[in-house]
C-alpha cells in the first residue's frame, strides 16, 4: 500500500531504515573568506546547530572526521598545488606571488588567502574520505559531509570558492570497492573539478 502520496515502490523504500553517517568538525564554521566574500563556512555550524535542536541528530550516526593528509589530497591533486597550499598563509602570501597566480588563488580570485586554509582543506578533505570509506566498508547507506562538495577544484588549481575537491576524492576512493560511481551533482554552476 503506497498511500495517497507515495507510489506503492517509494513507499516500501521509505520504511527501509538507513544507516546514515554524519561528518561534523566544530571547527568548520569558524573560517572566514573574507569580508564580502559569498562562501560562509559558519553555515555549517548553523546546519548543524539546526540538526541538533530538531532532534534529527538522533538519526544519524554521528562523527567528527579526520583531516585528510597531503598524501590523501595528492591522490587527485598534484604535489606541488598541495604544498602549495599547506604553505601559504595571509602573513606571508607575498612570497608566493608567481605561485599564487598559477594555482589561481589570490586577491583578484574568488579563491582568496585566508588564515587556517590548508586546515580547512582538510577538513572537508578527510570527512568525505571518511564517509567514502565508510560506504565502502557497508558501514552506512547515506554519507553526510554538508562542509564538502567542492567540485570546481581542479588538479592543480583552485576555482569558485574551491581549493581541494573532496568530491573526486571520494569517488577515487569508492573506485577502490566498485566499478563505476554515479556521481550527480545538484548545484547551479557545472561541477567543472570533477569532469
Amino acid at each position: 500500500r503506497g498511500g495517497p502520496f507515495l507510489p506503492r515502490g517509494l513507499a516500501a523504500m521509505a520504511e527501509v531504515k538507513r544507516r546514515v553517517a554524519y561528518y561534523y568538525r566544530g571547527d568548520v564554521g569558524n573560517y572566514y573568506y573574507g569580508a564580502g566574500h559569498p562562501m560562509k563556512p559558519v553555515r555549517m555550524k548553523l546546519a548543524h546547530h539546526l540538526l541538533l535542536s530538531y532532534g534529527l541528530y538522533r538519526q544519524l550516526e554521528v562523527y567528527r572526521p579526520h583531516l585528510a593528509t597531503a598524501e590523501e589530497m595528492k591522490e587527485f591533486h598534484s604535489s606541488d598545488y598541495i604544498d602549495f597550499l599547506s604553505r601559504i598563509t595571509p602573513e606571508n602570501m607575498h612570497e608566493f606571488a608567481a605561485s599564487m597566480s598559477k594555482f589561481g588563488i589570490g586577491e583578484f580570485s574568488d579563491c582568496p588567502v585566508f588564515s587556517g586554509l590548508y586546515d580547512y582543506c582538510r577538513i572537508h578533505a578527510g570527512a568525505s574520505i571518511d564517509g567514502a570509506v565508510r560506504l565502502n566498508h557497508g558501514h552506512a547507506d547515506v554519507a553526510i559531509n554538508w562542509s564538502g562538495g567542492l567540485h570546481h577544484a581542479k588538479k592543480s588549481e583552485a576555482s569558485g570558492f574551491c581549493y581541494v575537491n573532496d568530491i573526486v576524492l571520494a569517488i577515487l576512493e569508492l573506485l577502490k570497492y566498485h566499478p563505476r560511481v554515479l556521481y550527480i551533482d545538484i548545484d547551479i554552476h557545472h561541477g567543472d573539478g570533477v569532469e
